[in-house]
C-alpha cells in the first residue's frame, strides 16, 4: 500500500474489519481499530492491533483513534437492508453522520488515504441477472442504500475538498467464516443456522432473485489494494449470480436433505437481481476473486458450528 504505515479500521471487531486488520498487520501495516462491540467481539481482534472500544458518532473515541493514522478503511455500519425500515433513525445517524464525524476528525495533512467500505444497496434494481457495472443507476431501494450512497457523496467531497485520495467500495453479498447470525444480514449464515437447528430455511418471494456471493478474504484483498491505485468507485463481487432458491438448493442437499425451504411473502428493500460488473476494479485494483460459494462452503459450515 502507497506510504499507508498506520491504518485505521473502524468496525474493525467485525466481521469484513477482523478480516480486514489481520491482512493488513500481516502486509507489515500498524493496525488501529475503533468498535463499539455491539456486533463485533474483542476476541476477534488480533493482539498486534490496538482497540479503541468506542462508537464511530462519538467524539472523543474517534479523535483518539485516528491519533497517527496516516490511512483510513472506514467499515463501522449498521448493516441492515429490511432493518433498516424500523430503525432508520439510528441506521443513518451511524451510517451517515458517524462517516461525517470521522471525516471532521481526521487530519487532511496526515491521512494518505481514505476508503469506505459501501454496498451493493446504493443501486437501483436490474430488470434481468446480468452484471451491473458502477455506470447503473444509483436508486437504493431502502434506507440502509440511501444512507450508503448519502456517506459515499460526503466522503468524495469532504475528501476532495481536503487533497485526500478516496475510494470507496462496493461490497456485494459477502460470506466466509465469521459472520454472525442476525436475522436480517448474510442469507448463508441465515440458512445454515436454520438447518443446524433442524429448521427451515425460509425464501421471501419465489426465490429466483440472484445474489453476487463473494468470500471476504477476496472482499479483503480488493479493499487493502485500494490505496496507491486509482482513486474512484469500484464493485466488488465475482460476477457470478446465484438464485436464492438454488443456494437453499445446495445447502440443504449438504446439511440435511430431509428439511425443504419455504416461502414467504417478498421484503421491502430487496433488490431483485444484485450481481457486480467488476471489470473496473480489474483495471484499477487488480481485483481477481479466486474463491468460490461451492469450495468454501464447508469452512463456513465448521465455523457456524464452534459457535
Amino acid at each position: 500500500m502507497m506510504g499507508v504505515t498506520h491504518a485505521l479500521v473502524t468496525g474493525g471487531a467485525g466481521f469484513i474489519g477482523s478480516h480486514l486488520t489481520r491482512a493488513l498487520l500481516a502486509q507489515g501495516t500498524r493496525v488501529t481499530v475503533l468498535d463499539n462491540l455491539s456486533v463485533g467481539r474483542r476476541e476477534t481482534v488480533p493482539d498486534a492491533a490496538r482497540l479503541v472500544c468506542g462508537d464511530v458518532r462519538d467524539s472523543v473515541a474517534v479523535a483518539d483513534a485516528l491519533t497517527g493514522v496516516d490511512g483510513v478503511f472506514h467499515l463501522a455500519a449498521q448493516v441492515t437492508i429490511r432493518g433498516s425500515f424500523d430503525r432508520f433513525c439510528e441506521d443513518l445517524d451511524t451510517n451517515v453522520m458517524g462517516t461525517a464525524r470521522l471525516l471532521r476528525a481526521m487530519d487532511a495533512s496526515q491521512v494518505r488515504w481514505f476508503v469506505l467500505a459501501s454496498s451493493m444497496a446504493v443501486y437501483a434494481d436490474a430488470e434481468s441477472p446480468e452484471p451491473i457495472a458502477e455506470s447503473h443507476p444509483t436508486k437504493p431501494l431502502s434506507p440502509y442504500g440511501v444512507g450508503k450512497l448519502a456517506a459515499e457523496g460526503v466522503c468524495q467531497q469532504v475528501c476532495a475538498a481536503r487533497g485526500v485520495p478516496f475510494t470507496a467500495l462496493r461490497y456485494f453479498n459477502t460470506f466466509g467464516p465469521g459472520q454472525a447470525y442476525t436475522p436480517y444480514v448474510g442469507v448463508i449464515t441465515i440458512f445454515v443456522t436454520r438447518l443446524l437447528r433442524g429448521e427451515p430455511p425460509v425464501i421471501f418471494g419465489d426465490g429466483e432473485q440472484q445474489r453476487d456471493f463473494v468470500h471476504v478474504e477476496d472482499i479483503v484483498a480488493g479493499t487493502t489494494a485500494a490505496p496507491g491505485r486509482r482513486p474512484g468507485i469500484y464493485n466488488l463481487g465475482t460476477g457470478r449470480g446465484t438464485s436464492l432458491k438454488a443456494l437453499a438448493r445446495m445447502i440443504t442437499r449438504r446439511l440435511e436433505p430431509s428439511i425443504a425451504p419455504v416461502f414467504g411473502p417478498p421484503q421491502a428493500g430487496e433488490l431483485r437481481f444484485s450481481i457486480a460488473d467488476i471489470t473496473a476494479a480489474r483495471e484499477a485494483l487488480g481485483f481477481a476473486p479466486t474463491r468460490t460459494l461451492e469450495d468454501d462452503f464447508d469452512a463456513v459450515v465448521a465455523d457456524i458450528k464452534t459457535r
